[in-house]
């Protein structure tokens, strides 16, 4: 009980016709290019995410203490 390759070459033509070569095309590009986009912003954000951890370290290195730290364990909140 599934879709067999017949059916899904049926629903492939009807989608062709209704809605033209030319409209699929562009909706397929529009879709890569947002998955694309959504792919960069993860890594951006990845990397913001890093570089602020990194810098939120630095600042709170204690001052005028004779502690030293010797462990520093990082954990990815999502």
């Amino acid at each position: 009980m599934g879709i067999s390759p017949m059916q899904l070459v049926i629903i492939l033509v009807i989608v062709t016709l209704i809605f033209g070569t030319k409209k699929l095309r562009n909706m397929g590009g529009d879709l890569g290019g947002a998955v694309k986009g959504f792919k960069k912003a993860m890594k951006d954000e990845n990397a913001t995410l890093t570089k602020k951890t990194s810098i939120d370290v630095i600042k709170s290195k204690p001052e005028k203490t004779d502690e030293t730290v010797t462990n520093v364990t990082f954990q990815n909140v999502d």
